[in-house]
């Protein structure tokens, strides 16, 4: 029963960074740092839940339910910001579903193998989610135009939007954010398996 609530906190507390860190298009004038950043908390957030929800299992296909399930709490907190206004496509969770996808079928085709798990499947999310939340981003609405149409919420002096930075001290938000979250993901990886055995 310990097991199944943790699952459950690591999955509600996925969302909650999700929404707190901030979404990446919403505040546009850091858009390319504010995308690294997240990137990379979303990666980690991913894997260790995953990882420890799939090794305690054991049944290859559980790191995408987990993702599911973080998307589905994504979409249902999200849609607070209908009542701002805002419009549908503007509302974009990241994409967990294809990474988690990828820590399955490494765990089912090395025969469920916790260091192969840790190792390739760590860097495989690491690399993916940063790719596969850009092209998500591609596809829906102009995030400048549309966030200049409509009012921002009070923002803490912290998120107090600043000249665009995009390009300044990197080029590719993309790489960066799926370099760092390819190392990063191995050793979060590493600690949702080790939560299994607590």
């Amino acid at each position: 029963c310990t097991h199944y609530i943790f699952i459950i906190v690591i999955a509600v507390n996925s969302t909650l960074l999700s929404i707190n860190a901030g979404d990446y298009i919403f505040y546009t004038d850091w858009a390319w740092t504010s995308f690294v950043v997240f990137s990379i908390s979303q990666t980690l957030m991913l894997v260790v839940g995953a990882v420890y929800y799939l090794t305690f299992t054991g049944v290859p296909g559980t790191a995408t339910y987990y993702a599911l399930i973080m998307t589905v709490y994504t979409w249902v907190a999200k849609g607070a910001w209908f009542s701002l206004g805002y419009p549908y496509d503007f509302i974009v969770t990241p994409v967990w579903l294809p990474s988690a996808m990828l820590l399955d079928l490494v765990y089912w085709a090395t025969k469920k193998n916790k260091h192969s798990l840790i190792l390739f499947g760590g860097v495989l999310v690491g690399m993916s989610l940063p790719l596969f939340n850009m092209v998500n981003l591609m596809l829906v609405a102009d995030p400048l135009e549309t966030a200049f149409k409509y009012p921002r919420p009070t923002l803490p002096p912290y998120m107090t939007p600043i000249e665009p930075q995009v390009g300044k001290f990197y080029n590719s938000p993309v790489a960066l954010g799926a370099g760092a979250g390819a190392v990063l993901s191995v050793t979060m990886a590493a600690l949702g398996c080790k939560l299994t055995t607590w």
